[in-house]
């Protein structure tokens, strides 16, 4: 997923044309590397949101109010200060770097007007939002960098502005075929990566997507290009500039079984006509959501990573409880099949003792082995003997070890019984935290670990939690209603409370997974809405990732739920099977 200096020259376009001639009314700094401005153009109201974070940077309109600290951080005072009612005179955009540049009109203390300058970058790890003078003096930053910190360019106060330039790259927008045959000429990178490490702006992704569109194989070195194929690539990287310069973007995301896999603001041709893109397995159908703003599409990509990235860090605690169990069960598993192992001799020694006991009668004493038929093989057998024993005490001490190993066996068998249920019960529970998208499908988890005692209880009285979350709820291509459970409690109570006996029951075959009820309410399934059903059982499971999953489907009526167990395991046995690619491809009812 590449913010790359055509995403932001299609941002900085949407920014020009709202926001040019519109006052600054409000401004929030809801998180330390995060601004927030309500900007009023006459009758309109626009809501920017600025974020400096190091793994998610961006800039993009958005609808969502955040609410800030009680008390505003310094860097929010100060913006406040200078602009809080200052009128935003341009949106620019310099060459095809990942900056964003707002030159804002504003009063001073005197009532003179000044000009301020805030800037975003938007360079990964390196983000930062930048207020200066007009002569391009820092006034601050929302981060501090010190000569410790980076020895190429320090943002501090009293510091002089510019735009860092470690590695020398040519501007496309402004590049001659010349130069660009020479710096292709002399890198012996592939031409995909030679065209985003030489030029300022691309990204991985349009490196591909030029190669594409010049059929020029991206991984050949781009020292071996021919005149004409240089020629060939120059005039395709001229026309997407020429499209950057008039302003015609395609906003689009690029998704695959439901997932946005990529995202660019020119169309990617590259996921139809050409080998699939690195990382991308091959045989694979992509799906291209179009928007006609590539705010809308920012908020729609980072708002759900940006959520699933918060979650995932609510659910820390958890995961690693679950991961603790399960290692230490893995440990005692191992351990105790090692000991059933060293039990599989028991037997030998029962018929040791038993043999002894038949032919015992031929030793005369003091020997240290006897030769006799095995009457269970037909075959000749040497049993070692302890020659200061007699026969009876030999055939004593075997049937003595073959009792312990009896004992120890079955003690065994239970135990690694027990442990293998523990263990699929947390496996399912795991997965139930991979699949959990709000805080609400959190409470529900914990509840089940603090009952199994994998969580101590605390509060008065030890009273469960109020739990509002609800199963996933879709609904077919041919209007049947499909309900997916987020954990163990919901996969039991769509089961055996929601599911009538003719509903069907789909499951990942043999990994954990959510259970998937399809309500028929009295009518026959088509093909289509099983294989819908399918492939979200496939995706709730831990097989999502898989490029095809096995998955058994049967009526409700033919489930049992297994006496004794964790909520949610059930057994069945005349079922039927399908092969299922996982994916969602259905819009979720509220």
């Amino acid at each position: 997923m590449a913010f790359d200096g055509i995403v932001i020259a299609n941002l900085t376009r949407d920014l020009k044309e709202r926001l040019e001639g519109a006052k600054i009314t409000k401004i929030a700094q809801p998180e330390k590397d995060e601004l927030l401005f309500t900007i009023k153009n006459y009758k309109d109201t626009f809501r920017v949101l600025m974020s400096a974070s190091a793994s998610l940077p961006l800039v993009y309109f958005t609808d969502n109010n955040k609410p800030g600290p009680l008390t505003a951080p310094n860097f929010c005072m100060l913006l406040r200060k200078h602009i809080g009612s200052g009128r935003i005179l341009s949106v620019r955009q310099p060459g095809l770097e990942r900056v964003i540049e707002f030159t804002i009109e504003h009063l001073d203390e005197m009532g003179d007007l000044k000009r301020k300058r805030l800037i975003v970058e938007l360079m990964g790890k390196h983000s930062n939002i930048i207020f200066c003078r007009e002569d391009g003096l820092i006034l601050d930053s929302i981060k501090h960098v010190s000569a410790q910190i980076s020895s190429v360019r320090e943002v501090l106060p009293g510091r002089q502005y510019f735009l860092p330039r470690t590695v020398e790259k040519a501007d496309p927008l402004e590049v001659t075929e010349e130069a660009f045959a020479q710096r292709m000429l002399h890198c012996p990178a592939p031409v995909q990566k030679a065209l985003y490490t030489n030029l300022t702006g691309l990204s991985p992704i349009i490196g591909t997507e030029l190669c594409c569109l010049a059929s020029i194989d991206g991984d050949r070195p781009a020292s071996d290009l021919s005149a004409a194929e240089l020629t060939h690539l120059y005039h395709t990287l001229a026309r997407m500039m020429d499209d950057v310069r008039e302003g015609r973007f395609l906003p689009n995301i690029i998704r695959r079984r439901g997932e946005p896999v990529e995202f660019a603001s020119v169309p990617l041709t590259c996921y139809a006509a050409c080998p699939a893109p690195e990382g991308a397995q091959g045989g694979e159908t992509y799906e291209v959501q179009p928007f006609d703003s590539v705010s809308r599409l920012l908020e729609t990509y980072y708002a759900s990573r940006d959520a699933a990235a918060r979650i995932r860090q609510k659910s820390a605690d958890l995961r690693k409880i679950v991961q603790t169990a399960l290692e230490r069960n893995y440990k005692k598993l191992d351990l105790q099949e090692k000991q059933l192992r060293d039990t599989e001799k028991r037997d030998k020694y029962r018929v040791y003792g038993e043999l002894l006991n038949t032919y015992g009668y031929e030793l005369q004493g003091g020997e240290k082995e006897l030769k006799c038929l095995n009457y269970y093989t037909n075959e000749e057998i040497r049993i070692p003997l302890d020659a200061q024993l007699t026969a009876r005490e030999n055939a004593q001490k075997y049937f003595d070890k073959y009792n312990k190993l009896k004992r120890t066996y079955e003690a065994l068998t239970e135990l690694t019984e027990t442990v293998r249920k523990e263990i699929d019960h947390l496996e399912s529970i795991a997965a139930s935290l991979e699949i959990a998208l709000k805080e609400e499908d959190l409470i529900q988890i914990k509840e089940e670990l603090t009952e199994y005692g994998y969580i101590r209880r605390h509060g008065p009285g030890g009273k469960k939690v109020r739990v509002t979350s609800k199963p996933f709820h879709y609904l077919s291509s041919d209007g049947f209603h499909i309900y997916v459970g987020k954990n163990n409690y919901q996969n039991e109570e769509l089961t055996f409370k929601l599911a009538d006996g003719n509903d069907w029951w789909f499951h990942a075959k043999g990994i954990p997974g959510s259970h998937v009820i399809v309500k028929a309410e009295g009518r026959q399934l088509p093909d289509r809405t099983f294989e819908e059903a399918g492939a979200l059982a496939a995706y709730y499971s831990r097989g999502r990732n898989n490029e095809k999953v096995e998955v058994d489907y049967i009526q409700k009526k033919q489930i049992r739920k297994v006496a004794g167990a964790a909520p949610g395991f059930v057994i069945y046995h005349t079922n039927y099977s399908l092969v299922a690619v996982p994916g969602i491809g259905l819009e979720e009812v509220n």
